[in-house]
């Protein structure tokens, strides 16, 4: 049976692996598919789409992870086969980075006149076109000595309601989810256990969702127990949602988690792929 990852990421947002050594490692790993999904960019689609033309038997599906808010909590929303010369979405993409940079901008004045030095190169790391996120300042404040782990910085100083921490800009799931159809693109809500939310809030959630047009929900994901995989794929039939998974692999970012095993609990079977591709434009 041939396996799949629909969620992955690169250096071209958070990742530690450039495009290019993310398509050679799936291949490595015996992947059929895989999704790039970076957050809030596609501009490492082409450059891997580029290099798995040089492999028989590996396709990527170009797309993209997008966050927005509900009820005054962060969740994300990943966009399938989403078109990524669109200019239209590119130009929406552009809107969002700008509004990030802005936000990571005061967030590095704030670390500067607390005393802890750091700048918007350190954060990029030699990648200019970076997307930004708060893994990127966990990188230098441990660098830096500041924080042992990732742990004690987002414990610290990056987690919600800690010192440093600040919102993204409010961006609506209606807005997101429009971005993703109008570049063609499958919409499936990531990882919904993440956020903290019960099956009876996650059910409510998606009731919101779905009329706004949400086609899929990811039930296979690195951190699930296997009961935890079974209740999402419960909810996601009963309402006539399409089953995505993956295993939002990043990495030397998150070393834990393998590129299409995640931590050697997942295997996400080929057969998801198609109706998703179908409900995608």
């Amino acid at each position: 049976m041939n396996t799949i990852d629909l969620h992955v990421h690169s250096s071209a947002s958070d990742g530690s692996l450039t495009p290019e050594e993310v398509v050679d490692l799936a291949k490595e790993t015996g992947l059929r598919y895989f999704a790039l999904t970076d957050h809030d960019t596609v501009d490492g689609v082409a450059r891997a789409l580029a290099q798995a033309e040089k492999y028989d038997n590996l396709d990527v599906i170009p797309g993209i992870e997008l966050s927005c808010y509900y009820q005054s909590r962060e969740i994300h929303i990943v966009g399938l086969f989403v078109d990524h010369t669109n200019e239209v979405f590119l130009q929406e993409l552009k809107k969002l980075k700008q509004a990030r940079e802005d936000r990571n901008e005061k967030m590095v004045q704030n670390f500067v006149a607390a005393g802890i030095p750091m700048t918007v190169e350190e954060l990029k790391h030699g990648n200019p076109n970076s997307v930004i996120t708060r893994a990127h300042f966990a990188r230098v404040l441990i660098e830096k000595g500041v924080c042992r782990d990732k742990t004690e910085v987002f414990d610290k100083y990056l987690g919600i309601g800690c010192p440093f921490y600040l919102p993204k800009p409010k961006v609506s799931p209606e807005h997101v989810l429009h971005l993703i159809k109008s570049a063609g693109g499958a919409a499936i809500l990531a990882h919904p256990y993440s956020y903290k939310f019960t099956r009876s809030q996650v059910e409510a959630l998606l009731d919101e969702l779905i009329p706004l047009g949400l086609c899929g929900m990811e039930c296979y994901y690195s951190t699930y127990e296997d009961s935890e995989m079974q209740e999402l794929r419960s909810i996601a039939l009963s309402k006539n949602l399409l089953v995505s998974g993956g295993s939002d692999f990043h990495g030397a970012v998150k070393p834990d988690i393998s590129i299409g095993t995640g931590r050697n609990n997942l295997c996400i079977p080929e057969k998801l792929l198609s109706p998703i591709r179908e409900a995608a434009r």
